[in-house]
């Protein structure tokens, strides 16, 4: 069976209270965690650089069109500490 391609994902923070490595109003990379999703959690790489799980009630996962996911994945890769 062929590989799937996964499409990324992307979310707005919208409440960050509490965490030092999330910014309001950012635009974060979400990676696929299938178990955390279904404790309502997202895993979000987040100011860090690091990948962690955070409740999914903080974000607003957004829609990109396909063919600016590229850019977008070309500037998070440039801002990971």
């Amino acid at each position: 069976m062929a590989a799937q391609h996964v499409r990324p994902v992307f979310a707005v923070c919208v409440a960050n209270e509490g965490c030092d490595d999330l910014s309001a109003g950012m635009l974060y990379r979400v990676l696929p965690d299938a178990a955390a999703a279904t404790e309502g959690l997202l895993r979000i790489i987040d100011d860090s650089g690091e990948d962690y799980l955070y409740p999914a009630q903080r974000f607003v996962v957004v829609a990109v069109p396909q063919d600016e996911e590229s850019r977008l994945l070309a500037v998070a890769s440039t801002h990971v500490a």
